[in-house]
């Protein structure tokens, strides 16, 4: 194949290439169609002109419904209006008939004249009984020849009213009467007045549109300025300020959405506070430890220290404390975000903390502490016995760090009418109001004059309280500086025929699944 050849196929495609390119619109044009759509315009937008719309449909079918009954009326009112006037002249014509004794006579014909003088529009003819016209008010003269006439009379019995001339009970004539230029008999005054009512009509219907806008314009401004005014607090908490509210308040939903969205960011507020405040403790916490670790391990490698059992023993026990620290907060954060899947099984209450109270009655006593338990039988609830006995564990583990020694610890289990209930009351440093608020938080501890290696984490009481969270219940704590502390836990009693009806429950959805 030729070069010559090549070239006109080449040109060819690049044509069918270009004409897609070209055929299709350009992002012009379709960001303008998009703008063209409802669903782009502003929320003010769509209200003003709905309201507009509204307003022209219920105007249009006024006018409509108004002007069907109205021209049936008014064409009625016209004709009865014209048949009155024909018959009255009509009887005056009668009236001068008997004076006069003859119809041809012009004094007798001059009520015909006067209704159209005072009438204007209006034609009237007057026909005698032979049929021969009397009176035409529509007859025009030749002015050439002077004898010819010519009648504008209409000669369609639909366009004219007539009524008879009677003198003592007996037809003398006929009168006949239109209107120029109306099929209806409607004279120029009554159309006229009917256009007019017509052009007011409109004219309202043009007010009620633009008036409706108005206020639709100003009822949606209204109805979405809290609704700006959540978008803006939305946008500055997605810039980062999370200080921004709505202060929306009312009793509407718009007025509870900005409330609820508020409760929310101070939610979040909060949140990112404790976030920053949990990584800045995580960071203390566990730097102390790593310090401490590289510090001696340097020294050893130095030839500072030698490598002998103590100095291998301190290492030792902050990397176990560093261990603990670890899982502590992985635990916390499994319980916070229900990674941990809790057990749903009937617990004895009882049982389960005097398996704990053996099990720490060496350590209590280590201590310097005298430890006793009380029980009352057959306390029963629902939830994990595993998550149970750690949140009772590190209750009596935190009394134990706070009691002195020669002091006490007392365990005891009671039941209530709907809770069942762990205490743990000590005789040791006790806390104050403001303490008590703040004792669940993470990495805080009660007595802050007291070194690391004494204190505990700080976490352990914050996972109590997630633990007894996830069971449906709340921890309750109560002291007095220097005369100890009381931490109560409250989980629900188990109620067996509510546990009944709900499996009864599964069976009977289970079945008809089945079915």
């Amino acid at each position: 194949m030729t070069e010559a050849e090549t070239k006109p196929r080449i040109l060819e495609t690049a044509e069918e290439v270009a004409q897609p390119a070209a055929s299709s619109p350009s992002p012009e044009r379709k960001s303008k169609k998009k703008r063209l759509r409802w669903a782009n315009l502003s929320y003010t937008t769509r209200v003003t002109l709905a309201f507009a719309l509204i307003a022209a449909m219920t105007a249009l079918v006024a006018i409509g419904v108004v002007s069907f009954v109205w021209e049936q009326h008014f064409r009625t009112y016209t004709a009865d209006n014209m048949n009155t006037l024909c018959k009255t002249t009509a009887d005056r014509i009668a009236a001068n008939y008997e004076v006069t004794g003859d119809l041809w006579n012009p004094e007798t014909c001059k009520p015909a004249a006067q209704a159209t003088e005072l009438t204007s529009g209006v034609g009237v003819k007057v026909i005698d009984a032979k049929g021969a016209t009397v009176f035409d008010s529509s007859i025009i003269v030749n002015e050439q020849d002077g004898h010819t006439f010519t009648s504008f009379a209409p000669t369609d019995e639909t366009e004219v009213v007539q009524a008879p001339i009677t003198v003592d009970n007996q037809k003398v004539g006929t009168v006949r009467l239109w209107v120029y230029g109306s099929e209806a008999l409607m004279r120029q005054p009554d159309q006229e007045f009917r256009d007019n009512s017509y052009q007011a009509m409109f004219i309202a219907a043009a007010v009620a549109i633009v008036l409706a806008s108005c206020i639709g314009f100003l009822f949606a401004r209204n109805l979405v300025a809290p609704v700006n005014r959540i978008m803006g607090a939305a946008r500055a908490i997605g810039d980062g300020d999370l200080s921004a509210r709505t202060n929306l308040r009312g009793e509407d939903e718009i007025a509870r959405l900005g409330e609820t969205f508020d409760a929310m960011a101070e939610s979040v507020e909060k949140d990112r506070d404790l976030e920053r405040r949990l990584t800045t403790d995580v960071a203390h916490e566990l730097r102390t430890p790593l310090m401490a670790i590289q510090a001696t391990v340097e020294a050893m490698v130095d030839g500072v220290y030698e490598a002998d059992e103590e100095r291998l023993v301190t290492v030792n026990s902050e990397i176990q404390r560093l261990s603990r620290l670890v899982n502590a907060l992985l635990k916390l954060s499994r319980l916070e975000n229900r990674a941990e899947p809790m057990k749903e099984e009937v617990v004895n209450v009882g049982d389960l903390i005097a398996g704990i109270i053996s099990t720490h009655e060496m350590f209590v006593s280590d201590s310097g502490l005298t430890l006793e338990y009380d029980a009352q039988p057959d306390v029963m609830v629902v939830g994990d016995a595993d998550m149970i006995r750690q949140a009772t564990a590190n209750l009596i583990s935190n009394a134990v760090r706070y009691t002195p020694e020669g002091g006490r610890i007392a365990v005891s289990v009671k039941k209530g009418d709907i809770m069942a209930s762990i205490a743990v009351r000590d005789t040791g440093i006790g806390l104050t109001k403001e303490e008590a608020r703040m004792v669940f938080s993470r990495f805080w501890r009660a007595d802050a004059g007291r070194n690391r290696e004494q204190g505990g984490l700080g976490i352990g009481l914050a996972v109590v309280k997630e633990i007894v969270d996830r069971h449906g219940g709340w921890v309750q704590v109560e002291g007095e500086k220097d005369k100890g502390a009381c931490f109560t836990i409250h989980i629900p009693l188990y109620d067996e025929e509510a546990a009944k009806k709900r499996t009864r429950t599964k069976k009977h959805t289970g079945h008809k699944k089945t079915r």
